[in-house]
């Protein structure tokens, strides 16, 4: 699974975005697993699945890592 670090979080809207290898990544808070969304800060490490949204690209299935 791609890597990366959360770049930024707009909390009150429910969505962040990350940087990865291949750029910016845009993440819904349902894509992150455990429903652990509002513990999530800017910086954190974080292995996702890419997929495609109706905007485009996408991170899905978004976890942090230890």
């Amino acid at each position: 699974m791609p890597e990366g670090t959360i770049k930024k979080l707009v909390s009150d809207k429910g969505f962040g975005f990350i940087a990865g290898d291949n750029g910016e990544l845009f993440f819904h808070h349902s894509a992150v697993e455990g429903g652990a969304f509002e513990s999530l800060r800017e910086g954190q490490k974080v292995e996702f699945s890419e997929g495609t949204g109706p905007k485009g690209p996408r991170a899905d299935n978004v976890r942090v890592l230890d």
